[in-house]
């Protein structure tokens, strides 16, 4: 059948007959139900009931070979974007939070989430939203002249796990719910494009590799100190030796992830294999030939401690409000590093700080309620056929607390990690030929087990010193690349460049004229450059959770203006919905066929 007869159906003759349209066939099409409310901490019990009293033994029990699989993949998949953010975080902050912080953070969050969360499937990790927001808190407690460790912990402590606590303590997290794919995607390209810009070059801030050929960067002037002899150094070869590590870092990793449909190799089984470890073997392999082809060339090197010790730098004194040796430079010798807890009373005089924390900390939170809930929703989607339930409050409750913690021992925020919570889900999942998920062993020990690896890291300090930041810059842009191919917003905006014969076929290709689609996609377009733009620009960029969070209003009540219920749930509602329709519109089709064969 033609795409043309089977949009016959919505011919104004034929409707007038007495034929349904589209919008009739599921009058109810498009539209967002919300759950019935469970207040006052019912809503948090019943999340606990039904999936951590439920199937915890379960999960803690289901061991096989896969389970080791790909527990390592996963610590694989986890470490690298924790050193990377890592070694973002030192620029950011000036290094009071920096790797050793974000390893810490990743494995004792990791470690407790995978025991006590309700849904384990949902890894947790820095993310380039949180980064963002804690360097606008950095410079929020710069202008204000409060100590970072103190304010950041007033943000994390007085304020932000009190509003997490209420929001599920009063089931306010059914209305991140309301969100469907048009905000998920969003806020999906959006991680997808910090990942990427970070890697390659941001134009807003002095991190990626193309940033490499500013001569002003500090870490030429880092490196020209450890030379020795300044006139020796060359910022330009560090610059084109960083760019091929990094961009041969990314192809390397796609090249070797390729053998397995390949029909080289003795063995499916070895092609798995290769695989699964394309990342490890890319690094090891970069990293040596910068080592071993390179040794005369200075690159920038990951920046960790010799010893377990905060990444801040040395202070000058007890109170360890000023650095050595920037702010004494008459001094020998540094008094040592910060404590690991952050004085909270010692605000230098600025006690009203504490209040002033309560604003970042209402953004912080909203970010978090975005940042977990979309990635929340994207895992737990029906199409991926999860069977033991989400807890959207008892989680949220859960990183509020974890979160807390972090925020008084000066260690990075951490939220569901869009990219790893993918990766992880696509690799418990059984597929069929066409990819529907057909199960997934739901596990909490893979988790467990990956982020224990990221905790025993810890020990081989002077060896992660030794990988190249620009082969960490690899594979951050090999995350970010190979996630494009996972979002409808990013299919949909090659669709402008592609010929309409040839779109890929799926349910709104095949009933939606072309036009109908690109006006979807241009207003998605248009919800992101104001997020990605908020984001981007320092002066305003602590309103970007807010701009995030306008995206759901936007779909619930503005596109309905512009476009049909059924249009709606063509291109962004669930896939037993679009089933439901499209078995109702078939069959409505057929029917007028047979009524045109008999002559009606």
């Amino acid at each position: 059948m033609s795409p043309k007869n089977e949009k016959d159906i919505d011919d104004p003759q034929k409707v007038k007959l007495g034929r349904p349209s589209n919008a009739e066939i599921m009058p109810d099409a498009g539209k967002i139900h919300l759950d019935p409310a469970q207040p006052w901490g019912r809503g948090l019990m019943k999340d606990v009931r039904s999936t951590l009293f439920t199937h915890f033994k379960e999960e803690m029990t289901n061991f096989n070979q896969r389970t080791v699989a790909v527990s390592l993949l996963m610590f694989i998949t986890v470490i690298a974007p924790t050193l990377t953010f890592g070694a973002i975080y030192g620029s950011s902050t000036e290094f009071h939070i920096g790797a050793v912080e974000t390893i810490i953070a990743t494995a004792w969050t990791g470690v407790f989430s995978s025991l006590f969360s309700g849904m384990p499937m949902c890894i947790v990790g820095s993310t380039g939203p949180v980064l963002i927001m804690t360097s606008v808190i950095y410079d929020l407690s710069k202008d204000i002249g409060v100590p970072f460790p103190q304010f950041y912990a007033w943000v994390s402590v007085c304020w932000m796990f009190v509003y997490t606590t209420v929001t599920a303590f009063f089931d306010l997290t059914r209305y991140v719910k309301l969100a469907t794919r048009f905000t998920d995607d969003i806020f999906a390209l959006l991680i997808v494009s910090i990942f990427i810009l970070n890697a390659v070059g941001s134009p807003f801030r002095p991190v990626g590799l193309l940033r490499y050929f500013d001569p002003a960067k500090i870490v030429h002037v880092e490196l020209k100190e450890e030379v020795g002899a300044p006139e020796e150094y060359s910022y330009v070869k560090t610059a084109l030796l960083s760019i091929l590590i990094g961009f041969a870092m990314t192809g390397t990793i796609f090249a070797v992830r390729s053998l397995k449909t390949c029909p080289f190799l003795c063995s499916q089984k070895v092609r798995d294999s290769f695989h699964d470890f394309a990342v490890t073997i890319a690094v090891i392999v970069w990293s040596s030939v910068k080592h071993l082809g390179f040794p005369s060339i200075e690159t920038e090197q990951l920046k960790v401690p010799d010893a377990f010790e905060p990444t801040t730098y040395a202070c000058c004194t007890a109170n360890c409000t000023t650095y050595w040796p920037d702010d004494c430079p008459d001094a020998t010798a540094p008094f040592g590093t910060r404590s690991w807890f952050a004085k909270m009373l010692d605000l230098d005089g600025h006690e009203n700080a504490i209040f002033i924390a309560a604003g970042p900390a209402i953004l912080s939170f909203l970010l978090f309620y975005l940042d977990n809930g979309i990635t929340w929703h994207l895992i737990y989607s029906p199409q991926n056929n999860l069977k033991h339930g989400d807890s959207y409050n008892w989680d949220l409750f859960l990183n509020g607390l974890c979160n807390l913690i972090n925020g008084i021992l000066g260690l990075p925020w951490l939220v569901a990690s869009t990219v790893p919570c993918m990766v992880h889900i696509n690799k418990l999942a059984e597929k069929d030929m066409d990819g529907k998920v057909l199960n997934v062993q739901e596990t909490r020990l893979t988790y467990l087990f990956s982020h224990l690896l990221v905790g025993l890291s810890l020990l081989f300090l002077p060896a992660m010193k030794q990988i190249p930041m620009p082969v960490l810059l690899g594979v951050f842009l090999f995350m970010g690349l190979s996630s494009l191919g996972g979002i409808d917003f990013w299919k949909r905006v090659l669709m402008f460049f592609q010929q309409p014969s040839l779109y890929a076929k799926t349910p709104a290709t095949k009933y939606m004229k072309a036009s109908r689609i690109h006006m979807y996609t241009v207003m998605q377009i248009i919800f992101f450059c104001g997020v990605f733009v908020v984001q981007n620009i320092k002066a305003i960029a602590i309103a970007f959770p807010f701009m995030t969070l306008m995206c759901i209003p936007g779909r619930l009540w503005l596109l309905p203006k512009f476009f049909e219920g059924w249009e709606l749930m063509l291109l962004d509602g669930e896939a037993e919905e679009i089933e439901e329709w499209i078995e109702k519109k078939e069959r409505a089709v057929n029917d007028l066929h047979m009524d045109e064969e008999d002559g009606i």
